[in-house]
């Protein structure tokens, strides 16, 4: 069958029939005049049109949401209990994690807690569920050491002491908290051992080697000052109190923790040049914009301009985002930036940015002219469709493994009564899915992977992950002050696919800021190793390339942080690769 899956040739061999059925009506109908035959040609076009939508949806994966039937029974605390404080809006990310480095994927959810005299009689900690490698998952928080009761915001995992497990750092609305891996399914609150010391409204955040030294750093993102003590009153009617927009608040200033290599950190935020208290962050991914071989920082601001720090070389940055066409909207606005995540999604070699922002503005899709940032989203038809929808957490991913970057939104406004004030804005919103169908366009096909994913949900934080080891991304999206939701990827694995881990030995062990390089029949592909970007949130460390229906991966390149390259040739698909750095 020319290596089409049954279920596509059976749908082909049911549309034939159709269409033939058809054919022989149409031969029976008397035709009384030419107005007849006109009718009758445009009602053919319509059902052969039909016909082939039918058949792009059935090709594509379905996502089941099967939260309840692998025993996550998670919902999120924001505090809330009517006194509207802005923290309340945001909600928390979420991670895929191995924390027991059994080789399938683990779930960590982020959690808010109640405010001081007011109990809600929700959960006040962190929720860590434990792959039980059957499409179940127990939670295993309490045995874990991480049954601690935080405001937590975001999330970031990374074996950042090089020991062979990964570690988890969470963003709080108060001191942050570094917890390190025992090794033996437990962790450590080791914060004040590390030397960290976050005491800000601490938002997004990852881990990156920003100086190449084989030492995993950490970038933390901020957001405004804010307390119960300078809790504004905001309204949108003049009478009730609302949640306040973060123009009501000053801005916070980033921070940038350089790992020494013996355990503990440096706060070089000011000596890097990445202070900047104008700033209210609430996404960043690291990237190399300018292809030299350095991890940038790009960062998305709410209601201020967006930062690019790229990276001189020499443990400083200078911040160019206005300079390259990304700090502001083709109007010169600077709008409500919240998520963002960056990759190579049209095979130029250049990796552009995707970035979610406030309803009333759509999506960006900034792409990387080399040098120079042009926003698509219009002419990639995801601007329009975005405009009305709120955008927390957005990513690359190819969802269906053709071989091409597809991007994903969950939606859901901060308001719970928005829809009183803007008929055509709701609170809680579906996701989008945007299929790439690799000319530089996209559709929304929300609507055809299953009638899970297309239900409203008040969307915060998500990620990416293969929890069922079977080759394709399944997805973990969290809700403020609501459910989490995991949805399997079904069918995707119908294409053809490799998976790659990496180990590293003079960079840093997860290969984080490597990049990998295959070609196949259909052409080259680059994914880039990467810790943060989405919202508050980490996806699975490893890769997933999707090679639609290749029989041969002929090339694999993996560049090294440390400039130490890798190759592999003639290798089959459909399986999981380590590849184990070799110094240079």
């Amino acid at each position: 069958m020319g290596g089409r899956s049954l279920d596509s040739y059976l749908t082909i061999k049911q549309e034939l029939y159709f269409v033939k059925k058809f054919a022989s009506v149409l031969k029976s109908v008397k035709l009384e005049s030419q107005f007849n035959a006109v009718a009758i040609l445009a009602h053919s076009i319509t059902f052969l049109i039909f016909l082939s939508l039918n058949a792009t949806a059935q090709n594509l994966p379905q996502f089941t949401d099967i939260t309840r039937a692998a025993g996550i029974d998670f919902i999120h605390n924001s505090g809330a209990f009517g006194q509207k404080y802005l923290p309340e809006t945001m909600g928390s990310g979420c991670a895929f994690i191995d924390y027991n480095t059994d080789g399938w994927q683990d779930i960590l959810l982020v959690n808010g807690k109640d405010w001081k005299g007011n109990p809600t009689g929700k959960r006040q900690t962190m929720a860590l569920y434990r792959n039980n490698r059957d499409g179940t998952f127990t939670d295993a928080t309490e045995a874990a050491g991480l049954a601690a009761p935080l405001y937590g915001m975001g999330v970031a995992v990374a074996d950042y002491d090089n020991d062979g497990d990964p570690d988890i750092y969470i963003s709080c609305l108060e001191t942050d908290r570094l917890f390190q891996n025992n090794g033996d399914g437990t962790f450590a609150d080791a914060t004040k051992a590390a030397g960290i010391h976050n005491p800000g409204f601490g938002t997004s955040c990852a881990w990156f080697d920003y100086n190449n030294d084989g030492h995993l750093d950490l970038y933390v993102a901020n957001y405004v000052e804010w307390s119960i003590e300078n809790d504004l009153f905001c309204t949108l009617n003049g009478i009730n109190k609302s949640y306040c927009t973060p123009e009501s608040y000053q801005g916070q200033a980033s921070k940038l923790f350089r790992n020494r290599g013996d355990g503990t950190f440096a706060d070089v935020s000011r000596s890097a040049r990445i202070e900047d208290k104008t700033s209210k962050s609430l996404g960043v991914c690291i990237f190399d914009y300018n292809a030299d071989g350095l991890p940038d920082i790009f960062e998305a601001n709410d209601t201020q301009p967006n930062k690019l720090y790229q990276n001189n070389g020499d443990s400083t940055f200078i911040e160019t985002a206005l300079e390259v066409g990304v700090s502001h909207d083709e109007k010169g606005v600077a709008t409500g930036a919240m998520g963002v995540d960056a990759a190579d999604y049209d095979r130029t070699g250049r990796e552009s940015l995707v970035i979610g922002n406030f309803s009333n503005e759509m999506l960006n899709l900034y792409h990387n002219d080399g040098g120079f940032f042009i926003d698509d989203a219009p002419a990639a038809q995801i601007g329009n469709a975005t405009l009305l929808t709120l955008t927390f957490a957005c990513f690359f991913f190819d969802f269906d493994l053709d071989g091409n970057l597809d991007i994903f939104t969950a939606n859901g406004h901060v308001e719970n009564d928005i829809n009183a004030i803007q008929m055509q804005v709701t609170y809680a919103q579906p996701p989008h899915l945007f299929h790439n169908n690799s000319h530089g366009k996209f559709s929304d096909v929300r609507n055809k992977v299953g009638s899970d994913l297309a239900k409203p949900m008040v969307g915060r934080g998500a990620a990416y992950g293969d929890i069922d080891n079977d080759g394709d991304w399944d997805l973990l999206v969290t809700t403020s002050n609501g459910p989490a939701h995991l949805f399997r990827n079904d069918g995707g694995n119908r294409n053809t696919w490799i998976k790659f881990q990496l180990v590293g030995q003079t960079s840093n062990r997860d290969g984080i800021g490597a990049q990998i390089r295959i070609t196949t029949a259909s052409g080259t592909q680059i994914r880039r190793v990467k810790s943060g970007s989405s919202y508050c949130s980490q996806s699975e460390l490893t890769t997933i390339f999707g090679i639609n229906n290749d029989t041969l991966i002929e090339t694999i390149e993996v560049k090294w942080p440390s400039g130490a390259v890798s190759t592999r040739k003639n290798i089959k698909p459909n399986q999981h690769i380590h590849i184990e750095e070799v110094s240079p």
